[in-house]
């Protein structure tokens, strides 16, 4: 079965409690007392630490206000409401223009949230808009098998999704005591209807053979790390000045 099919089964239809009366995803998550009994890691594969107060911005419609996140395995929006979990459905992603947590704008690419680094301003119809967005994503790792007179193996496997999102733990605030998250980051580099990814220095080298040197210098002066956003889009603004 596919992923999307599987994610589909165990959401029903309901109504934000902030106000947005749409169709969601919702499933529900444990509660604060219930993650301490299990001794989870909280929030492994969230962006944002806790759940924080952000605002959903829907096209031509109204502004709504709740505390948010972005899960970094479904890649979706959720916020929470009265101990439970929602996400916005993909039936609705399409009426969402921006969503804002913690002063960080987030926006929909291939029916997935990214978060929106930089936006040249369009300055005329020969000159489309560019932008950099970070596409955040996870993956879990289980813990090793266990082993004779008490050992563990050190043997892990990567857990796929289609596990998490049947038990219903893609959605839970920490995951099972154990596992360990993997987090890393897709960058796209949008131009008009054309995109570009990279996931680390080199493959951004590659995208700009023309400013090699220019690179290069940049490089010996900055200290620049894929998973640095900020010194990130630094650099790709250096690029496309």
């Amino acid at each position: 079965m596919k992923i999307s099919g599987i994610r589909k089964s165990i959401r029903i239809a309901v109504s934000i409690a902030i106000g947005l009366t749409m169709g969601l995803a919702m499933v529900t998550a444990e509660t604060q007392p219930a993650q301490a009994q299990t001794r989870g890691i909280v929030l492994t594969h969230y962006i944002f630490p806790e759940f924080t107060e952000g605002y959903i911005f829907l096209k031509g419609g109204p502004i709504n206000k709740g505390s948010l996140n972005l899960n970094a395995l479904t890649e979706e929006v959720v916020f929470m409401s009265k101990g439970k979990v929602l996400a916005i459905g993909e039936n609705e992603i399409g009426r969402v223009d921006s969503v804002v947590i913690a002063g960080r704008r987030f926006v929909v690419f291939n029916k997935k949230f990214v978060e929106e680094l930089w936006l040249s301003p369009a300055s005329d119809g020969a000159h489309l808009a560019k932008s950099l967005c970070a596409e955040y994503k996870c993956s879990v790792i289980a813990p090793g098998k266990p082993g004779p007179y008490g050992t563990t193996s050190q043997t892990s496997s990567t857990v796929t999704m289609s596990t998490l999102v049947g038990g219903g733990a893609i959605y839970k605030l920490s995951l099972p005591e154990g596992y360990k998250t993997k987090p890393y980051i897709n960058y796209w580099i949008n131009k008009g209807s054309q995109s570009e990814k990279f996931s680390t220095i080199n493959q951004l080298r590659k995208l700009y053979p023309h400013k090699a040197d220019f690179m290069k210098k940049y490089l010996k002066e900055h200290k620049v790390k894929i998973e640095d956003i900020d010194a990130v889009r630094d650099f790709v603004i250096f690029l496309e000045e």
